[in-house]
C-alpha cells in the first residue's frame, strides 16, 4: 500500500555523491529533525525531469526555504554517479540529489513506475513529500505521464 500522509518515512539507505566519494544516507537520520521537500523523478537527464521538474526546485528553492523548508532533495532510481552528474549539469546546490540506485525507496513508498516498455526498467513515480522530522506531511503523486501536483510551483502553493 502506498505510503499515506501521517505516516512515517521507512528507514532505507541512500546514497549521495559527494567530493570524497560515495555516502551512504539512511532516511531515518537524513529526514530527522528538519522539513525537507522531497521529490521524485523517472530519471535523471529525462526529458520532463531535466527540463521542468529539477529547474523549477532550483528556481524556488528560496521561497520554499522562506516558508519553511530546510532542505530540498530529489531521488531517482539511479546510481549515485549518475545524480551527482544531473545536478553539477543543471546548477543545483540547493537540491540535495539522492540516488535510489535499487529502487529500495519507491518498493517501500509503494510508488514503483514500470517503464520496462520505453526500456527504462522499474523507477520511481514522479511526486513530491513534505516530510516534516520524518512524517509524510504533504504527498502529491502524479498521473502517469502528467506533471502538475509535483512541481515546486504547486508545493510552495500548498505550504
Amino acid at each position: 500500500m502506498t505510503i499515506a500522509v501521517g505516516e512515517t518515512l521507512p528507514d532505507i539507505k541512500l546514497v549521495k555523491a559527494t567530493a570524497d566519494g560515495m555516502e551512504p544516507v539512511q532516511t531515518s537520520n537524513y529526514f530527522a529533525g528538519k522539513k525537507v521537500v522531497l521529490f521524485s523523478v523517472p530519471g535523471a537527464f529525462t526529458p520532463t525531469c531535466s527540463a521542468k521538474h529539477l529547474p523549477g526546485f532550483v528556481e524556488k528553492s528560496a521561497e520554499l526555504k522562506a516558508a519553511g523548508i530546510d532542505e530540498i532533495a530529489c531521488t531517482a532510481v539511479n546510481d549515485p554517479f549518475v545524480m551527482k552528474a544531473w545536478g553539477a549539469a543543471s546548477g543545483s546546490p540547493e537540491v540535495t540529489m539522492l540516488a535510489d540506485g535499487n529502487g529500495d525507496l519507491a518498493k517501500a513508498l509503494d510508488l514503483v513506475m514500470d517503464g520496462t516498455g520505453f526500456g527504462l526498467g522499474l523507477r520511481g513515480q514522479r511526486f513530491a513529500a513534505v516530510i516534516n522530522d520524518g512524517v509524510v506531511e504533504q504527498l502529491h503523486v502524479e498521473a502517469p505521464g502528467d506533471f502538475k501536483v509535483s512541481s515546486a510551483e504547486y508545493v510552495l502553493e500548498h505550504l
